[in-house]
């Protein structure tokens, strides 16, 4: 425990002082998110979107360090985290230009990474049937299809959800706090510490991300971070699961899952394209309905804290 604690620490601190460095670089550079007429931004002030730069290094510095050995998962998973990373932190720049970049370039880097990721041996093989007592093992195919469709959809989820201060953040947390507490469960020391990680890095970036938000993650952050969690999803509660604890790690991040099966359903309905954001998400309909910022955070962090203990019983169960 002692190295996930010192882990911890060194994610939580290396993010906490670099965000003031990235936000002033920020300014002096005009890499802000402009406020302007469109719904879907509630900031009065332009705000830096240089967090995400921060949070990828704090997270990358810390895991290179407390992970057991760098092979060639650990590899997989920085140089996916990069590239995320990297596409995201264009995106970003397109935004604070006034312009939009395509969703295809962003979609054909998620997927690389996402297949860098199965190629390293994060698989999601199977489940075991404890009914019948054997082990289904899917074919490689399917192992691959589902794999890559995990890892794409937990990042387009979390990213989709950065709606609002302090919302995905709190949101990742709590998915990566019951991450966490599955893998030592499970004895997937791995997975358990880069989940330990990831809440660090949440953390200290929640302190300046609260209502009103001093900077943003952007879509650089917010891919990331979905990367990570999927990644860390894969590589543990996916790993000798049986057929209802497959659940575990769909109920750990419910909320943003949930939510997204929604508004993808509903923009496929109306026509409109998948990627094309608008305000259907629940955080902007709880504000319309009449809730402010920090009431509609934590109406939907309870909620994720709920599906969480949900997930930890299905793991204390053991079915």
């Amino acid at each position: 425990m002692i190295s996930y604690f010192l882990a911890f620490l060194v994610g939580f601190a290396i993010v906490f002082f670099l965000i003031p460095v990235f936000r002033k670089f920020a300014v002096r550079i005009g890499f802000v998110d402009k406020p302007d007429n469109n719904e879907r931004k509630i900031h009065k002030e332009p705000v830096p979107l240089t967090a995400g730069i921060a949070i990828f290094i704090g997270f990358a510095i810390a895991y290179s360090i407390f992970i057991s050995e760098l092979n060639s998962e650990s590899l997989a998973i920085l140089a996916g985290s990069l590239l995320i990373l990297g596409i995201g932190t264009v995106d970003d720049w397109y935004k604070t230009r006034g312009k939009e970049f395509p969703a295809f370039p962003k979609f054909i880097v998620q997927v690389i990474a996402a297949i860098i990721v199965y190629y390293s041996g994060i698989v999601f093989t199977g489940f075991h049937n404890p009914f019948g007592g054997y082990d289904v093992v899917l074919p490689v195919w399917l192992q691959f299809m589902l794999t890559v469709l995990w890892i794409f959809g937990v990042t387009t989820v979390i990213n989709f959800t950065d709606g609002m201060d302090g919302l995905a953040g709190s949101l990742s947390c709590i998915s990566a706090v019951t991450l966490f507490v599955v893998a030592l469960a499970k004895g997937q020391s791995d997975s358990a510490m880069m989940a330990v990680i990831l809440v660090a890095v949440t953390l200290a970036y929640l302190r300046y991300n609260k209502p009103p938000a001093k900077i943003y993650m952007g879509d650089a952050g917010a891919t990331f971070i979905g990367f990570i969690l999927g990644v860390i999803a894969l590589d543990g509660a996916f790993k000798q699961a049986t057929v209802l604890s497959l659940f575990i790690p769909v109920l750990a991040l419910g909320v943003p899952i949930f939510d997204n099966i929604f508004v993808v359903l509903k923009r496929l309905l109306e026509g409109k394209p998948v990627y094309r954001a608008d305000a259907s998400q629940a955080h902007y309909r709880l504000l319309s309905s009449g809730l402010n910022q920090k009431q509609v955070v934590v109406f939907l962090s309870l909620i994720s804290v709920c599906l969480s203990l949900t997930s930890i019983i299905l793991l204390l169960l053991n079915v």
